[in-house]
């Protein structure tokens, strides 16, 4: 029997979407209070406060025996790493050459370049698979493996597609990585292992969807105090849609293809695929465009289409959240588990 969609149904269904438009909403009417130099301190209270915390919740809910199961389906990793760093920056040639003849400005079309060429991030795939109760644990080991590849890849696919070199400070990189995601995930599994805690009694997932939120209101403050471009307003329209098109149909892509391979993977690893595989990371990706193009006077425009695409992802992911987790159900109740 179904029972009639109540708005506080729709409301406990999809919360985490609900959440997302109120921080757009928020951070639209005084962005200053999330910004970076804001009163909230966003530049430690994210990176050492929300993301230590999503990634601490990840350590004391992930099973042991998965993560070492984990290690073993290199066939996932290695679709989500090939599709990430090989499929998607041939995808952005393409849809450049597409875009091309809609004569979209020149320098939002090399922003997209860099899109393409991005790691994944290593907080909002992870929250995304899990509120989808995707396969989390090949998420979180993936996030973290695209983000280390990524130091080394992006600039060369950089170097490649747009003639600019540099030297990307690879131990900062990796020591805040470690810093934020791996001692965080080492601490929870401690906690975990010698306090016996009850993860069915705790609201873990609820913890790291409220801190994701506070994540993506900083990111849209941050965004919404962007200076300016430089672009006339149809060059803005026309990067959100591209960076739409992009997006929407790189996820239609990835279920696809990871559809076709479905004797490798079961339904939570596919969930893992769609976001892990599409979602690129503005934490590592600003910092790498700024150092590759420190004095450009083309820096914002070739920013801006990274800074449209990580919203973007976020949103569309918290839309996708419930069909998936919907989807999902219904695939594990037609055949068993791979």
């Amino acid at each position: 029997m179904k029972y009639p969609i109540t708005p506080l149904r729709f409301l406990q269904k999809n919360w985490l979407l609900v959440g997302i438009l109120c921080c757009i909403f928020v951070a639209g009417i005084y962005p200053k209070l999330g910004s970076k130099q804001g009163p909230l301190r966003t530049e430690y209270t994210v990176k050492y406060g929300a993301i230590f915390i999503i990634f601490l919740v990840s350590g004391i809910s992930l099973k042991t025996d998965s993560i070492f199961k984990t290690f073993q389906q290199y066939k996932l990793h290695c679709f989500i790493q090939c599709f990430t760093f090989i499929f998607i920056p041939i995808y952005g040639v393409i849809l450049i050459q597409f875009l091309y003849i809609f004569r979209v400005h020149p320098w939002v079309l090399k922003g997209i370049t860099t899109v393409a060429s991005m790691p994944p991030p290593v907080s909002s795939a992870v929250i995304l698979t899990r509120a989808a109760q995707g396969n989390e644990t090949a998420a979180l080991f993936n996030s973290i493996l695209g983000s280390f590849i990524g130091i080394i890849v992006t600039p060369v696919l950089l170097l490649l597609q747009l003639g600019s070199t540099t030297i990307v400070p690879l131990l900062d990189t990796v020591f805040q990585l470690a810093v934020t995601v791996l001692f965080p995930l080492m601490i929870g599994q401690v906690l975990k292992k010698h306090y016996k805690l009850k993860t069915q009694t705790l609201p873990l997932n609820t913890i790291s969807q409220c801190a994701l939120l506070f994540v993506i209101y900083t990111t849209f403050c941050d965004t919404f105090l962007v200076p300016e471009t430089g672009l006339s307003a149809l060059d803005v329209l026309f990067t959100i849609f591209s960076v739409l098109l992009m997006q929407l149909s790189l996820m239609m892509i990835s279920f696809s293809l990871a559809n076709m391979f479905i004797k490798y993977f079961n339904p939570q690893d596919i969930i893992a695929i769609i976001f892990c595989s599409t979602h690129k990371s503005l934490t590592l990706g600003i910092p790498i465009l700024r150092i590759m193009f420190h004095g450009y006077s083309h820096l914002s425009q070739i920013s801006l289409p990274l800074l449209v695409y990580h919203p973007t992802q976020i949103i569309l992911g918290g839309l996708v959240v419930p069909q998936l987790k919907d989807w999902m159900h219904s695939q594990r109740a037609k055949r068993p588990p791979v």
